[in-house]
């Protein structure tokens, strides 16, 4: 299943590249995020919890980075297992664009999903996931410009996000974004996320 997906981000192409690499940061706006580590340069693992639906999970997951130019953009192969609610695995491409304003996000997802979570109805886990992308790329960008000039741009940053996932919403995300998030922790961002 492939997904695709642009969020904007209020601050330079480097320092977008510098918080997505940075685990204290995507833990901190990660709704769950119980656990992230990275644990080499190039690879990320964490524990996320979630309630999809009637079923409640702690998704553990690795990230790896490939074909990576910093800071413009990479691949991110990823694989996560929730229990009996399922898994997750598959890929991302993710660039990094000088735009007005700030940075714009880009990424393009394939990936595959099992168990529990494939059995679900799609409206259930698009929802959730629509939930859990917009409360992380939120935060994310709150967080961005509040390092860049105050609370005043924390806010406009905020509604830019608000924009984005509405965006986002009439665009229909995918399960993906689910395991995306639980397993990458900006999304990917969503999902670099979910």
């Amino acid at each position: 299943m492939e997904i695709k997906g642009t969020y904007q981000l209020p601050c330079s192409p480097q320092r977008a590249w510098e918080a997505l690499n940075d685990p204290d940061l995507l833990k901190a706006c990660l709704k769950g995020c119980e656990r992230l580590e990275k644990t080499a340069d190039d690879r990320f693992e964490g524990t996320v919890a979630t309630k999809i639906g009637p079923v409640s999970a702690r998704f553990d997951g690795s990230m790896t980075q490939t074909d990576v130019v910093a800071p413009d953009r990479c691949t991110m192969v990823f694989e996560g297992k929730g229990g009996v609610a399922g898994f997750a695995k598959g890929s991302a491409d993710v660039t990094l664009e000088e735009a007005e304003g700030g940075t714009l996000l880009t990424y393009v997802a394939d990936a595959k999903i099992g168990g529990k979570l494939a059995q679900m109805g799609a409206r259930l886990v698009e929802g959730t996931a629509r939930s859990m992308a917009e409360d992380f790329f939120g935060k994310f960008s709150a967080a961005l410009a509040a390092e860049q000039g105050g609370a005043a741009d924390a806010a406009v940053a905020a509604e830019a996000a608000a924009t984005d996932a509405a965006s986002a919403k009439a665009a229909g995300l995918s399960p993906v974004w689910i395991a995306l998030i639980a397993v990458l922790a900006a999304l990917l961002a969503i999902y670099w996320l979910a």
